[in-house]
């Protein structure tokens, strides 16, 4: 009796003690139109297989950028959730007011992090300052996109893509030339385009530590110069956007350097006037190593404090952005997974490849050459971005030399952001 007692009472700390461990985690997340459906499918994955923690998700914000404010109120608030789902690109305004928890602890090992799909590309998008803040849960970079038909009338071949920026000058000059509704090649005036141009040459828009513009350099010159050189050479129209996005899936432009998370779009739009095709942007530089592409998309990152949530914030964290989480997130969004060993491994993504080859060239340029977004700090950071497409406008429709128009763009911007 005395023996079943203590079987019972020692069951029953157990009990006790296992209810104690249970938690249950706040998680943000925005823009409920892509990511309802999939926090959803991600959070029943990870419950199914961590089963002591459960996930509540809070109200979704309508965008990044509303999101990030909604986060800033809280912890002034002191309401902040465990984990949040942030742009690629805001990330950095909770870290620079030291609310996001560093993951390097957590990361532990770094050549062993590496071989479970972490590359040093897809892990700097959530690094400053040597300390990983954040983790990449979705990726998109500048891609080509190309109408193989209209390559074919201009005398091109799609099996012999031109893979320099040369020859892609070349190509898209002989597709304007066929016609006046026909248009070669086109790029919007843009940062983040810009920014892409800039790491296909090896070239940063700033320093490591972000005290000094560095775009003003041989690198930066030559990104500047294929804005003059796509408008006269291939006779780039002035269009803005929303005109390009239209004018590729009608049939009627023949290279498109835009976001690879526009590819279900454009898909769908050509339907059966062309095969929509995926080039890789081509690589400039000598160094591959100091190459880099922008990227677009999401991460995620620690809030909480508590040591206890912490552990468990970090199973959600490592779930959702490992190989099991990535494969439910491009099967649901059509976003580039944020880890490699998705790309690797045929078990994950195998049949989703072999009918989307797009996605593979378009998710194997992220998985190599991601880097970040660079943001420009301070309040004028947002700002000046509209310099940099006015000077790039100019640079591409005018006879404005690119060098000393990027010269006298840099020294605007380091009056601006208080760099001098």
């Amino acid at each position: 009796m005395i023996r079943q007692l203590l079987i019972a009472t020692a069951l029953g700390l157990a009990t006790t003690a296992a209810q104690a461990e249970e938690i249950t985690l706040r998680v943000h997340y925005s823009i409920p139109t892509i990511w309802t459906d999939t926090k959803e499918i991600l959070a029943e994955a990870f419950m199914e297989a961590h089963p002591d923690i459960t996930i509540e998700y809070d109200g979704p914000a309508e965008s990044y950028a509303e999101g990030v404010q909604r986060l800033l109120r809280e912890a002034v608030a002191g309401s902040l959730p465990d984990v949040a789902f942030v742009g690629l690109n805001r990330w950095r305004i909770l870290e620079a007011r030291g609310l996001t928890q560093p993951l390097d602890p957590f990361i532990g090992d770094d050549a062993a992090f590496a071989e479970a799909g972490y590359t040093p590309a897809i892990r700097s998008l959530g690094q400053f300052a040597g300390t990983q803040h954040a983790l990449a849960t979705s990726a998109s970079t500048l891609v080509m996109y190309v109408n193989p038909d209209l390559v074919e009338q201009a005398g091109g071949s799609m099996d012999k893509f031109p893979t320099t920026f040369d020859g892609v000058i070349e190509l898209a000059a002989q597709i304007d030339a066929l016609g006046e509704t026909i248009d070669g090649i086109w790029i919007d005036r843009h940062d983040w385009r810009f920014q892409s141009l800039l790491g296909s040459h090896g070239g940063r828009p700033m320093n490591e530590d972000e005290t000094d513009i560095t775009f003003d350099s041989e690198a930066g010159y030559a990104a500047a110069e294929l804005y003059r050189r796509f408008a006269q050479e291939a006779g780039m129209k002035s269009y803005a956007d929303n005109e390009a996005r239209q004018a590729y899936p009608a049939g009627t432009l023949g290279i498109m350097m835009e976001s690879s998370s526009l590819l279900t779009r454009f898909t769908e739009g050509a339907g059966d006037r062309f095969d929509v095709t995926i080039k890789r942007l081509p690589v400039a530089a000598e160094d591959t190593s100091k190459v880099y592409f922008p990227t677009g998309g999401s991460a995620v990152v620690m809030l909480t404090e508590d040591e206890a949530r912490q552990q468990a914030a970090w199973e959600f964290i490592r779930f959702v952005t490992g190989p099991e989480g990535m494969k439910l997130i491009v099967e649901s969004t059509g976003y580039a997974p944020a880890n490699a060993i998705v790309l690797e491994d045929e078990q994950y993504l195998g049949a989703f490849y072999a009918q989307n080859e797009n996605a593979r060239r378009a998710h194997g340029q992220v998985a190599e050459f991601a880097g970040p977004w660079y943001s420009y700090p301070g309040a004028e950071g947002v700002a000046v971005t509209d310099l940099i497409a006015a000077a790039l406008e100019e640079i591409a429709f005018t006879d404005a030399d690119p060098k000393p128009t990027i010269d006298q763009l840099a020294d605007t911007l380091r009056d601006r952001l208080s760099m001098n």
